[in-house]
Parts: structure tokens; C-alpha cells; sequence
């Protein structure tokens, strides 16, 4: 909804009625919807006051409360999958990151009071996430049922996973703390192989009951510590944050398929399109690509590219220019439609800088900031920015 309302402008969305269960006598405005989707993460918080995984979050495979056991008892299923306590760091992350753009929504929406509610919840899950999800090096992943670290040095396999490491630092947890830092070089020094980043490591040699399908591929492949392309581009877009223009555009090249050719008798994937999954360091095949148009990889890489790396971001204001380049870059140019207006812009980059914008000029008239006003009159406007 958020991304939407950037684009057009249109903040009646928040008040178009929309059913509940497909039902229309349920039929409530979208801003309802929102604040409803906003309190089920509140509403089900965890021991750590982090957000309860449920069956799994994103990573459909992480299946931590698939199974119960009183002391002295073996493992049994349970019929409720969720019917646990364990938690995702992943998840607080993620709503981190959605609760400045929520507290817009719910101002444009009218709903004072949530924007208040919201501002304590987010900061309570900073928080949470700062005391209980921080493992030294970087960010935990999640608790199991059993209130055991998953995704810790406290583990001997999974010890880091990536997913928190570029989902905590997108929302900006612990960039001022220097903890962010530290998670992204966990991720390079770790994680990192010439063919992207891997999902975990070290990888699972054994079934774990507690952890469930995570463990039940082979080392290096699919959830298993294999590259999942999925998530790169939050890695890409995480260091962005950290203005490391250089390292973010290196995570981008590893997995696009324009820089894979030279690799294609080991890549053995169609030479246009995204693998969901590449054999990582442990795989006998390490490289191999595996499962084409299966993921959001594309769509998350055009993500990180367009308004990360080139930085051209719309917001609620207006369109934002922040770049985050190779330093060696000279600078770009861009052409981008925006509400009806279209603006050519160039960014010159003569002080080799990876981020931050010196000067704007909209049609030779200098801005103040790095925002274009919205010029809401059908005409081409020549941008032309100085890092």
C-alpha cells in the first residue's frame, strides 16, 4: 500500500472497502485492513517479545513449532502447528522497517492514535531485537519451541543465517549501535562465496526434529545453506544503508545473470533469467544452478537496483535521488515517468563518493535536499545531481 501511495500520489486506496473472508456485509475501508495486519504482529508476541514464527515465516522450511516433547518423552507432532512460542528475529526486522511508512498511512488515514501506538510497538520491537536477537556478530535468526537460539554461535551448524542480517539493518537496527556493521561483514566473511551469498552456514549435516525441513536437504542446497537468490538483494540493499556502494553493487553482480556467462558450463542455467536456488561451498556441484522462474529474485534485484543502487526512490513527498555506487563510478543517467511528469536526470559523481548528494537542480533551479518536488504537469524536466 505503502509503495502504491509513493507512485501515484493516490491516498484513496485507504478508503476503498474491501471484504473480510470474501464476505461483503464485512466489507471495511483498506486503512482497517492495515491497522488489523499491524496488530496481529502485537498480538502475538513471543517470550522475547519478538514476533511468534507461526508455522514459518519466509522461510517456508524453518519449522520450529512442528514438534513438542515433555522431559523424558520422545518427539510427537503436534496438530496446532501453531500452537508454539518460537519466534523470528526475521520478522522483527521486517516490521521494523514497515512501521515509518505504517505511521504515514495511518496519519493519511486519520488515525491518530495508531500513528502513537505504533511509534511505542516499533520501538519496543527495536528493542527486542537489540537485547534478544543480537548474537555478538550479528543477528540471531529465531528462537525454537524450546526457547533455544536458532542462528547463533551458540549452534554447532546454522550458526548465521542471512536473512535478519539484510532484514535488521533495511529497518536500521543497530547502524548507530555499530551492530549493523558488524552483521554485514559476518555476512561477507561467512556467507559469502564467488557465486553469491548462502543462506546459512555452517550448513546442517543432520536431521534436526526441532528445526524441522530446514535440515532435511543436502549441505549447500535449496534452505540448507544453499545460495537462495531470493534474499541477495536484501543484503544489496542493506549495505546501501551502510553507504558501501562498492560491496553492494559486488552482491548484486555475483547472481545477475549478465555477469554469469563466463560461468555458464557450471552455472548450466538459461543465460536471462534468475535461479531460485545455486549450489553453495559444501554442494559436490558448488555453482550449479538449480530451479529457473521459481522466486521473487528478479523483482527484489529490480528493487535494490533501481531505488537502492541508482537510488532513484519515490516516497510520499516526492522522488528521491540517493545514489549508492562503485566509487570509481562517474556517475548515470536516468530516465524515469513519475506521476504523470517525466525527469531526465543525471547524476555526476566527480568527488568519487559512494553516497550522498551535494546539490539538485530541477530545470537549472536549485532544491533543497535530494527530493524532486512533484511538478504535477505532464512535462520532461532535466534533473541534474552532483554527489
Amino acid at each position: 500500500v505503502a509503495a502504491y501511495i509513493k507512485e501515484t500520489g493516490d491516498t484513496s486506496i485507504l478508503d476503498e472497502m474491501v471484504a473480510y473472508d470474501c464476505n461483503p456485509e464485512l466489507a471495511k475501508p483498506l486503512s482497517d485492513h492495515l491497522v488489523r495486519s499491524f496488530h496481529h504482529v502485537t498480538n502475538n508476541l513471543g517470550p522475547h517479545g519478538l514476533p511468534l514464527i507461526g508455522r514459518a515465516d519466509w522461510n517456508d522450511c524453518l519449522n520450529l513449532n512442528c514438534f513438542s516433547k515433555a522431559p523424558g518423552e520422545s518427539f510427537q507432532t503436534t496438530a496446532n502447528y501453531e500452537s508454539g512460542v518460537a519466534e523470528s528475529v526475521f520478522i522483527a526486522g521486517m516490521f521494523v522497517a514497515v512501521g515509518e511508512d505504517y505511521q504515514s498511512l495511518m496519519k493519511m488515514a486519520g488515525l491518530e492514535e495508531e500513528i502513537d501506538f505504533a511509534k511505542v510497538e516499533c520501538k519496543k520491537m527495536y528493542d527486542a531485537v537489540m537485547t534478544d536477537g543480537w548474537d555478538g556478530e550479528w543477528f540471531v535468526r529465531a528462537y525454537d519451541a524450546f526457547g533455544n537460539k536458532v542462528g547463533s554461535h551458540e549452534n554447532q551448524d546454522g550458526q548465521i543465517y542471512i536473512e535478519p542480517q539484510g532484514f535488521c539493518v533495511m529497518a536500521g537496527i543497530g547502524i548507530e549501535e555499530g551492530y549493523a556493521e558488524k552483521a554485514l561483514n559476518s555476512v561477507r566473511d561467512i556467507l559469502d562465496t564467488k557465486y553469491g551469498i548462502s543462506l546459512l552456514a555452517p550448513t546442517y549435516k543432520e536431521y534436526h526434529v526441532e528445526l524441522g525441513e530446514v535440515t532435511s536437504y543436502p549441505p549447500s542446497y535449496k534452505e540448507n545453506g544453499g545460495i537462495f537468490c531470493h534474499n541477495n538483494p536484501w543484503i544489496t540493499i542493506a549495505e546501501t544503508k551502510l553507504g558501501r556502494g562498492d560491496r553492494a553493487y559486488e552482491t548484486y553482480t555475483r547472481i545477475c545473470p549478465a555477469y554469469t556467462e563466463d560461468i555458464s558450463e557450471i552455472h548450466k542455467m538459461e543465460p536471462y533469467v534468475y535461479a531460485q536456488m545455486i549450489a553453495s561451498k559444501d554442494a559436490v556441484n558448488e555453482g550449479q544452478a538449480k530451479n529457473s522462474w521459481l522466486t521473487g529474485t528478479s523483482s527484489w534485484t529490480l528493487y535494490s537496483v533501481t531505488q537502492f543502487i541508482l537510488g532513484i526512490r519515490p516516497t510520499f513527498e516526492g522522488l528521491m535521488v540517493d545514489p549508492c555506487i562503485p566509487k570509481d563510478w562517474d556517475g548515470f543517467t536516468v530516465t524515469r515517468k513519475f506521476r504523470g511528469d517525466t525527469y531526465n536526470i543525471t547524476v555526476k559523481n566527480t568527488s568519487k563518493v559512494c553516497k550522498g548528494v551535494r546539490a539538485m537542480t530541477v530545470d537549472g533551479v536549485a532544491v533543497d535536499g535530494n527530493v524532486i518536488p512533484v511538478a504535477n504537469d505532464g512535462k520532461t524536466h532535466e534533473v541534474v545531481v552532483e554527489m
